[in-house]
């Protein structure tokens, strides 16, 4: 008799059960670069996404611009008609910070389940797993865009001009927070493969870390200014997309301080710091984000080993 005829039920099964194993397939180095070699997919995979979401749609993408629109008005309606803030131009001040958001907000949450939703493609076809949830940042980059693009508008109809000499500090703001958010994608779209509630587990933790942002509020109704006094404002910066709220509040907006259309009071609405400041610590920010998207390719590829059998 083999051994396999001498083991009892339970041995059997214990032999016969998957044993996972979770190790990297490619080296860090190699996944990079393979990255880059696969950049012509990604952007296919990017405007198929688009494509595939305003499918049969008569306004097409310019759902992208009507719909953070509409949040705009509800939100400018209850701050500036029902609860009052005083900030003048309080429309520009939410806009600048909104688009921002939306950008974070809609990359994480489409791209934490798409591996799982993906399935079939995952398993018969051999690229970069990581492309499917960069994909969908790059989609949410695209519609940025458009929503910056309606940002303008607002602004040439407000007769708004932003703070020209700040401009330079657009693209490495908006650079730092793409590379966050991809950080965050591609390790959430991973982990979603072996617990499936962190697809919904992330939604809630969307909706509490949009309060921590100073979108709705100014910077001097939150703990900052309290922070500040005690020596300790880096904590509420350690939020990386606070940093780039503010950047883009700073740049688009342009006043830190204004006097308030309620109490006339002085409100200081934003940090009152020099460009050189604001850049420094968007340079930073950019070098941690860099620097965490290696970190999250590294855990991708740790976790990606088991996909099939998980999927």
């Amino acid at each position: 008799m083999d051994e396999a005829s001498l083991a009892g039920p339970r041995e059997r099964a214990l032999a016969e059960a998957p044993v996972r194993v979770v190790s990297a397939r490619v080296g860090l180095g190699r996944r990079l670069a393979n990255l880059w070699s696969r950049r012509e997919l990604l952007w296919g995979l990017v405007f198929s996404d688009i494509r595939i979401k305003y499918k049969n749609s008569a306004l097409g993408i310019f759902w992208s611009m009507l719909s953070p629109a509409f949040t705009l008005a509800v939100y400018y309606m209850v701050f500036s008609l029902f609860l009052k803030n005083g900030i003048p131009n309080f429309v520009v001040y939410l806009f600048a910070g909104l688009v921002v958001w939306n950008m974070f907000l809609t990359a994480v949450s489409t791209a934490t389940g798409v591996i799982v939703d993906r399935a079939a493609l995952v398993k018969k076809v051999s690229f970069p797993r990581e492309i499917l949830a960069l994909s969908n940042v790059g989609a949410a980059i695209v519609y940025f865009v458009v929503q910056i693009v309606v940002l303008v508008v607002f602004l040439l109809v407000l007769r708004h001009a932003p703070a020209w000499g700040y401009l330079w500090l657009l693209p490495v703001s908006f650079l730092a927070l793409a590379a966050f958010a991809a950080a965050i994608s591609v390790v959430m779209s991973a982990v979603n493969v072996y617990f499936r509630d962190m697809k919904h587990l992330i939604e809630v933790v969307l909706q509490l870390w949009f309060w921590l942002t100073p979108v709705v509020y100014s910077y001097e109704n939150s703990i900052a200014p309290h922070l500040a006094a005690h020596g300790l404002s880096v904590l509420y910066f350690l939020n990386p997309v606070t940093l780039v709220v503010v950047t883009f509040q700073r740049i688009f907006y342009v006043t830190p301080v204004v006097h308030s259309t309620v109490t006339g009071q002085v409100l200081n609405i934003l940090p009152t710091w020099s460009f050189g400041k604001f850049l420094e610590l968007n340079l930073a920010l950019l070098g941690l984000s860099l620097v965490a998207f290696v970190v999250a390719e590294a855990v991708f590829g740790r976790l990606e080993g088991n996909f099939e059998s998980e999927l």
